[in-house]
């Protein structure tokens, strides 16, 4: 099978793609970033346990038929005996082309692949701005995004069930852990 690229270095579809559905890659980019220690230098004489809290959420526009815009936000919020050693946002996103999808197949890629393959940007932006922060090298683990969306759909079949209407397309998810 022969593979090949657009002008813009995104992965065209072969002949065979052509016939079925087709997602390709248009563009990847750092929409927002942001790093603050507010608390620091004297953030780093603090002895404890540090606490991590980390906020994840999705936003997708149409830009036409078949282009999607999907932005990854990911916020990891680090305090230490309450007080905050730093707070790291970056929002990754990505145009994705979808072609021969029908509404749910478009809504599944939407919430599933393209997260999936925007958040190991998002993890290596997020340990890099930590590290030259001045803190310990750190690593988000890896990210269902599967069962995420599966839950979103549980969660939106909820709603409708109550009365409630939710036109989003995937939804966000908060954890917290220790470091």
């Amino acid at each position: 099978m022969s593979e090949e690229t657009s002008s813009n270095g995104a992965m065209a579809p072969t002949d065979m793609q052509q016939g079925g559905a087709s997602f390709t890659v248009e563009k990847l980019y750092i929409k927002d970033v942001s790093f603050e220690a507010p608390n620091a230098p004297q953030v780093f004489n603090e002895q404890g346990q540090p606490e991590l809290q980390m906020n994840l959420n999705q936003k997708v526009q149409r830009l036409n038929d078949n282009a999607f815009e999907v932005v990854l936000g990911v916020t990891l919020t680090c305090t230490v005996n309450g007080k905050t050693a730093y707070l790291a946002e970056v929002q990754q996103a990505g145009v994705f082309g979808l072609v021969g999808f029908e509404e749910a197949g478009i809504d599944a890629m939407l919430g599933t692949q393209c997260p999936a393959v925007l958040y190991p940007y998002v993890r290596q932006t997020i340990g890099d701005l930590i590290q030259s922060g001045g803190f310990p090298q750190f690593f988000m683990q890896p990210i269902n995004f599967d069962a995420l969306y599966a839950e979103g759909l549980r969660q939106r079949a909820e709603q409708q069930e109550s009365g409630g209407v939710n036109g989003e397309l995937a939804a966000g998810t908060e954890t917290a852990g220790n470091a």
